[in-house]
This record gives structure tokens, C-alpha cells and sequence, in this order.
């Protein structure tokens, strides 16, 4: 007997699946290449997600998350406080700071800083909102304004860490790969899970990869950061002089290497890539047309405040639209410039004004479109500002803060939640980042104790051992 024909014989059933996977990948990539070449062959493997069928009737499909990174005033925003105004200027009362962790203002003169901008009542619903979101006012209705979240870091970085994770800890996933893992996606040309950032308006805190990543979830889960300009992802142009035969033998043969190094150590994270490989092959057909916004009617880039897929926010959220019609799962927008720690009077009316009429035709677009329904809009940061005064600013603030949303299954026209007549701590029906992220699994049809992975012995999740549906939101 030969040795190629002995060789053939001792193939283990492992070796000779991850061959037969190999193979499956290059029919598939050669179908995308000419898809008349293949026309009934199979694409790529699709993950469908674990939670199958869901624990629970679903009331939405996605989740649009805006997020205002660097700490927004909720007293300059969405909690009015007339009693705060009245002390403007006054010694806070020591009973509500005493032994209470404070950012930077810890042993200073705790003294009360008043609303800086006058709210008014907006809506048949009433909900009380502030002068500098007119745009946002003006879907009053179809919000429910949350005034009594809670969180446990107070510096932004594991601030941003615990609202997007549910720990303090990093590497744990984010919450756009635990949807991704547990549901999958319903697009096959895109990712699952995409973020985009903007800026403007005050202190641009940075934001950290790590908060959209998978962590001990296989890699796949990961979010994909659309960059701001030029190529929304790095090298989905081709490089000039490059065909697509060319493309196609660089792929075929890294996908070979990963398949012989699969054999010999089945790592998940090969399969990982060579998915990868496969899905950064489909858009680069699938990215050029989504970010090509000439086919939008001029009143919508008007509606939004765009004018083209310029970086800004406004641009992001109608961004977040064709995504979100695309069938991408996750999709996380965030405009960093809400760190106000001086000057927020007029610090916060500039940065409202990057974020107030895009945030608001988003929710109208979708309404419009008959997709608000089954889409989750969330607003927000990953927590609040001080009562007490810095200076003519405010400091980072846990024990009270707000947020709203929209869509999805949430009940429209509500303000839940109150924080004390200072705006200091919450008081009624509070709301802790656990408990949010376990109402969002919940309308998107997932028990949040039974989604969980293995990992070092543990099963985890990413409500950890915590948090409860927020069912008073729910529609």
C-alpha cells in the first residue's frame, strides 16, 4: 500500500470533519465569488444562537442602543428638581452624602447646584424634559423616561465596563455578543453586532475596544467597530491592481491553513476565523451599498441633520436604521462628550445639540417604517451628575440617574422611577444596571437566568447572580 493511500485510510472522524468543513468554506466562497458558478450550494454555516425556541414570546427583534458616554445630567436633561433650585448655592445636607463615594469632590464643601435649564411638560403624556432636547420633547409620547437607575462604578472607564458587561471585571462579554450568541442574527452580510462613535461637545473620554468585545465567548460575538470615515471597515476595498481571483486565492488559502491547523488542535477559535473570512468576503458587497445613503430621500437626511455618512451622530443613527432594516441584532451608537465637570450650562446645551434631533428622528423614522415595534431604542450613559456643585459643573453621580426608551415592548408615554427632592439618591422603583440589562433579554424573548455559558468551571451570565425584569416599563 502507498503512503498517500495508508494516510488516507488513518484519518480520524475529527480530521476528517474539519476537511469536509474546509471544503464546504471554499464552495461557499466560490459562490460569492460568482454565485452562477454554485447556484445551489451551500453558504456558510449560520448561527442560529442557543436560545432556541425562546423562553418567552418576544415583543421586539433588536436594540438600538444610543449611548451617551461621559455621564449625562439627568438634572439638566429629564429630573426636574425645584427643590434643588430653591437651595441653589446652599450646604447640601450632610445626611444624604455622609460616607457616600464621591468622584473628585470627596472633602470638599458639598454645596447645591441648581437645574441650569428650565423644563416644561411635553406630550398628552406630560412628561416633564428639559428646554435643550426640543427634538427629543417632541416624542415625549413614545417614551418611557426612567429616573431612578443605579449603578456601581463611579470612574467612567469601568462605569462603561459594568453598563455594557454587567461587571466591574473586564473581559467579561458585552451585552451585544450575549445577544449574538444567544439569538444570532438575521443577517447573513453583516455582523450580528456593530458600533459606532462620535464626539462633540465636552470632554471626549475615550471608549475602549474591550467594550464591545466577546470575551470568553468565541470570538465571532465580538462587535465590529464601523470606523467614521473612509472605509467604514479597514479593507473592504480592495487594493488596486487586486481582482477578485486574486482575493479568492489569498482566501482559499488561508482558509486551507486554518483547516490543517484545526486537525491538529480543534481550536474554536479557527472555526472562528475561517466563519470570519467568510463573512468579511460578503461584505465586501454588502458594506458599499450600506453606507451609500444617495438612495435616502432628502427629507429624511434633513429629518436626521445629515448630509451624508459624515462620522457625526446624526449620520450614525440613520446608519443605525439601514442596519437595523438589514437585520443586524445589536447595533450601539456612541457620542462621547457628556463629561461635564465644568461649565455645564452651556456644556450641556452644545453636546444636546449634537444628539437631540438625530436621537428623536430615530425613533420617528422607525415609527414611520413600521419597525419601532419590534426595535428597542435605549438613551443614555453609564451614570449621572452630582447635585452638589463643581465648581459651575458637576461630578460623576451613581445612586440616581435617567435614561429612557423606546419601542420594542416598552410602555410609551410613562416616566418611571423617582430620585429625592435633591436628585441625589433613587427612591421609587429603582432600577440597577442588572436589572435592565435582565428587562432587555426579557422583551427580546430570553429568560436572563437561563442564558449562560460555561467558562472555567462556572456558569456565567450577564446579569452575574443579580437583577430582576423590570416589569412596570413593559407595555
Amino acid at each position: 500500500m502507498s503512503y498517500p493511500d495508508d494516510f488516507r485510510l488513518r484519518l480520524t472522524r475529527r480530521q476528517l470533519l474539519g476537511r469536509a468543513a474546509a471544503g464546504i468554506g471554499s464552495v461557499a466562497l466560490a459562490s460569492l465569488l460568482d454565485p452562477k458558478l454554485f447556484a445551489a450550494a451551500p453558504g456558510p454555516e449560520r448561527w442560529d444562537g442557543v436560545v432556541r425556541p425562546l423562553h418567552t414570546p418576544a415583543k421586539c427583534k433588536r436594540v438600538i442602543w444610543l449611548y451617551m458616554a461621559g455621564g449625562p445630567s439627568h438634572l439638566e436633561t429629564f429630573d426636574n428638581k425645584p427643590k434643588l433650585a430653591e437651595m441653589h448655592g446652599q450646604p447640601m445636607p450632610d445626611a444624604f452624602t455622609r460616607g457616600q463615594p464621591i468622584a473628585q469632590l470627596q472633602g470638599q464643601q458639598l454645596k447645591c447646584f441648581g437645574p441650569q435649564h428650565p423644563f416644561a411638560r411635553y406630550g398628552r403624556s406630560g412628561q416633564e424634559i428639559s428646554d435643550v432636547l426640543p427634538h427629543i420633547s417632541g416624542i415625549a409620547d413614545e417614551m418611557c423616561i426612567v429616573r431612578s437607575l443605579v449603578t456601581e462604578q463611579i470612574n467612567h472607564d469601568p462605569a462603561h465596563t459594568f453598563m455594557n458587561t454587567g461587571s466591574m471585571v473586564p473581559g467579561r462579554p458585552s451585552m451585544g455578543s450575549w445577544l449574538t450568541y444567544g439569538l444570532g442574527s438575521d443577517c447573513e452580510n453583516l455582523p450580528g453586532f456593530v458600533v459606532m462613535t462620535s464626539a462633540g461637545g465636552g470632554q471626549g473620554q475615550p471608549i475602549a475596544a474591550r467594550q464591545w468585545s466577546s470575551g470568553f465567548l468565541p470570538g465571532r460575538f465580538q462587535g465590529v467597530a464601523f470606523q467614521s470615515s473612509g472605509d467604514p471597515v479597514h479593507y473592504v476595498s480592495r487594493p488596486k491592481g487586486t481582482t477578485a481571483g486574486d482575493q479568492e486565492d489569498i482566501v482559499r488559502s488561508v482558509q486551507r491553513l486554518h483547516a490543517l491547523r484545526n486537525e491538529v488542535i480543534d481550536d474554536p477559535e479557527i472555526a472562528t476565523r475561517i466563519s470570519q473570512y467568510e463573512m468579511a468576503f460578503r461584505m465586501h458587497a454588502s458594506v458599499p451599498e450600506l453606507v451609500d445613503f444617495s438612495s435616502e430621500p432628502k427629507h429624511i437626511m434633513e429629518m436626521y441633520g445629515t448630509k451624508g455618512a459624515d462620522g457625526t451622530f446624526a449620520a450614525n443613527c440613520l446608519l443605525a436604521r439601514r442596519l437595523a432594516e438589514r437585520g443586524v441584532r445589536f447595533i450601539q451608537c456612541y457620542h462621547r462628550g457628556w463629561d461635564h465637570h465644568g461649565g455645564i450650562k452651556d456644556g450641556v446645551a452644545v453636546t444636546a445639540r449634537y444628539v437631540d434631533q438625530a436621537s428623536a428622528a430615530l425613533v420617528r423614522d422607525l415609527r414611520q417604517r413600521g419597525m419601532l415595534d419590534d426595535t428597542l431604542v435605549v438613551w443614555g450613559g453609564e451614570f449621572g451628575r452630582t447635585p452638589m456643585a463643581q465648581g459651575n459643573g458637576r461630578d460623576h453621580h451613581i445612586k440616581g440617574f435617567s435614561g429612557w426608551m423606546a419601542g420594542g415592548g416598552i410602555k410609551p408615554g410613562i416616566t418611571y422611577g423617582e430620585t429625592d427632592e435633591f436628585g441625589y439618591n433613587a427612591v421609587k422603583d429603582v432600577v440597577h444596571v442588572h436589572d435592565l440589562h435582565a428587562t432587555i433579554l426579557k422583551l427580546l424573548g430570553i429568560d436572563h437566568e437561563r442564558l449562560t455559558y460555561k467558562f472555567q468551571g462556572r456558569n456565567f451570565r450577564l446579569t452575574d447572580v443579580h437583577g430582576k425584569v423590570v416589569r412596570g416599563i413593559m407595555a
